[in-house]
C-alpha cells in the first residue's frame, strides 16, 4: 500500500495536479488495488479531519489580518513604524521589516502579510531603491508572520502533532527568533542601503512621533491582547483568533472608521478562499496519514532512523536537511500534514523535547516560502511587484541567509528561544 501511494503522489504531482488532488487520489488508488478497506473511509476521514475547534483559528486570523489590510489599519501602523525608524539610512526598509514584525502579531500568515505590505509599500520603495531590493525586503519582512505569534502554520503542526505539544508554547517559542531576524533585517538593510548610498529620510520631531504613536496606540495593542489572552490562560488560540477579528471589526468602525459592508465581504472571501485551500489539503491529507499509519510507517522510519543513528543531534540536523529539500519542492501545509506524523513520534523517541522540535521544524518549513522553486511568498511578492522567480530569487538571496543563520542558532542553542516558553511552564 505505501509503494501504490507513493508512485500515484509522485506521478500526479510530476503531472501539475494540484497537491491536495494528489493526496486524495493516492489514498484512493491504495484503497482500489489492495481491497483492505472501504472508499467510505476518504469521505469519514476528510470529514472527522476538518471536524476540529483548533483549526477554527486558521481563518480567523486571516480575516483578521484581511480587515487590518482593508480599513486602513496597517497605513496607521505604517505611518507608526515611519515616525519610530523612517530617518534611519535605508529608511522604508526598516518601516517595511517593523511592519512585518507588528503586523504577524495579528495574522499568522505569511501569504497574507506578502499580500498587504507589497501593495502598500512596494511602489513607494521601488521609486528610492529599485523593485528588487523593494520586492526582496517585502517577502522577506512577510515572512516574519508565521514565526512571531500567532502562527497558522504552528497551529497546524500541534494539530497533527495530535496534542503532543501546545500552540502556546509554540508560540512563545517563537517571539525571540522573530524578534532577531526583524532585527537582522533592519542591520542587514542599513548595511546594504549605506554600501549603495540609498538616500536618508528627516527625523520627525518628538511632537510628530507623539501624535502618529497616540494614532496608531490601539492598533498596536492588537497584538498585545491577542498573545496576552492566550498566554495568560484566558482564551484558547481559537477563541483568540475571534477576538482579534472583533477587534479588527471595533478599529474599523470607531479608531479608523473605514470599515465598510464592501471591505468586510472582501475581507470574509479573501479568509474563505485561503483557509479552504489549507482545509481541503489536510481533509484530502488525513486518508493518506490514516493509511500510513495502519501500514506502521513511523515505526518502519523509526526503526531505520535507529539503525542509522542513535544521536538525537544527528537525527535532528537529517530532519533539518529533509526539511530544506521538502521546503524547496512541496507546500508547507502539504508538508506538516505529510510528516508530523510521522517524524514528530520519531522525535520523542530520541528524547527530544517536542517543543523544541516542533519549533525548529515550523521554522524550517516557514523558511521554504523563500526558497524556489514552490516559494510561495516569492509568487506573492513577486507577482505584485511585476518581478521573474529568477529576479525575487536573487533579491531576497541576503534576507534567505539571515533566516537560515537564525534556523541554525536555534538549532546548536535551544536555549535561546526556549527560555520563553519555559517562563510560562511551557
Amino acid at each position: 500500500m505505501i509503494t501504490i501511494i507513493g508512485i500515484v503522489f509522485v506521478i500526479t504531482l510530476v503531472l501539475g495536479i494540484p497537491v491536495a488532488v494528489c493526496l486524495g487520489m493516492s489514498a484512493f488508488f491504495a484503497i482500489l488495488f489492495t481491497g483492505d478497506l472501504s472508499l467510505r473511509m476518504i469521505p469519514e476521514r476528510m470529514l472527522s479531519s476538518v471536524n476540529s475547534f483548533p483549526l477554527m483559528a486558521i481563518p480567523l486570523f486571516m480575516i483578521a489580518g484581511e480587515l487590518m489590510d482593508s480599513t486602513g489599519i496597517l497605513d496607521r501602523l505604517i505611518a507608526f513604524c515611519q515616525s519610530v525608524v523612517g530617518h534611519i539610512r535605508g529608511g522604508l526598509a526598516q518601516i517595511t521589516t517593523l511592519s512585518g514584525m507588528i503586523l504577524a502579531g495579528v495574522s499568522g500568515t505569511a501569504v497574507g502579510d506578502a499580500s498587504a505590505l507589497s501593495a502598500t509599500l512596494i511602489p513607494a520603495m521601488k521609486k528610492e531603491y529599485g523593485v528588487d531590493f523593494a520586492a526582496g525586503v517585502v517577502a522577506s519582512a512577510a515572512n516574519i508572520g508565521p514565526i512571531i505569534p500567532p502562527s497558522a502554520p504552528m497551529i497546524v503542526y500541534a494539530y497533527m502533532a495530535g496534542g503532543a505539544v501546545s500552540v502556546a508554547g509554540l508560540f512563545l517559542a517563537g517571539v525571540v527568533p522573530g524578534i532577531m531576524i526583524g532585527v537582522g533585517m533592519m542591520i542587514l538593510s542599513y548595511i546594504i542601503a549605506k554600501k549603495r548610498n540609498y538616500p536618508i529620510v528627516q527625523r520627525l520631531s518628538v511632537r510628530q512621533i507623539f501624535i502618529k504613536t497616540k494614532e496608531a496606540f490601539w492598533v498596536l495593542t492588537m497584538p498585545v491582547v491577542v498573545l496576552g489572552t492566550i498566554v495568560g490562560g484566558v482564551c484558547t488560540a481559537t477563541e483568540a483568533a475571534a477576538i482579534s477579528v472583533a477587534y479588527s471589526v471595533i478599529l474599523g468602525l470607531f479608531v479608523t472608521k473605514k470599515l465598510t459592508w464592501r471591505n468586510l465581504y472582501r475581507a470574509l472571501v479573501n479568509g474563505t478562499i485561503t483557509s479552504g485551500i489549507v482545509f481541503l489539503l489536510i481533509a484530502l491529507a488525513s486518508s493518506v496519514t490514516f493509511l500510513l499509519t495502519i501500514e506502521q510507517l513511523p515505526t518502519i522510519v523509526s526503526k531505520f532512523m535507529n539503525s542509522f543513528t542513535t544521536s538525537p543531534f544527528v537525527f535532528t540536523w537529517l530532519v533539518m536537511i529533509l526539511l530544506i529539500i521538502v521546503g524547496m519542492l512541496l507546500e508547507s501545509n502539504a508538508a506538516y500534514i505529510m510528516l508530523v506524523p510521522i517524524l514528530a513520534p520519531i522525535a520523542q523517541g530520541y528524547g527530544i523535547d517536542p517543543l523544541r522540535f516542533g519549533f525548529i521544524f515550523v521554522l524550517n518549513l516557514v523558511i521554504g516560502h523563500l526558497t524556489p522553486p514552490v516559494g510561495v511568498v516569492l509568487f506573492v511578492t513577486g507577482g505584485i511587484a511585476g518581478l521573474s522567480l529568477e529576479r525575487m530569487s536573487r533579491a531576497i538571496l541576503p534576507f534567505l541567509a539571515l533566516q537560515i543563520t537564525v534556523l541554525i542558532i536555534c538549532v546548536l542553542f535551544p536555549d535561546v528561544y526556549m527560555f520563553v516558553p519555559r517562563l510560562f511552564g511551557y
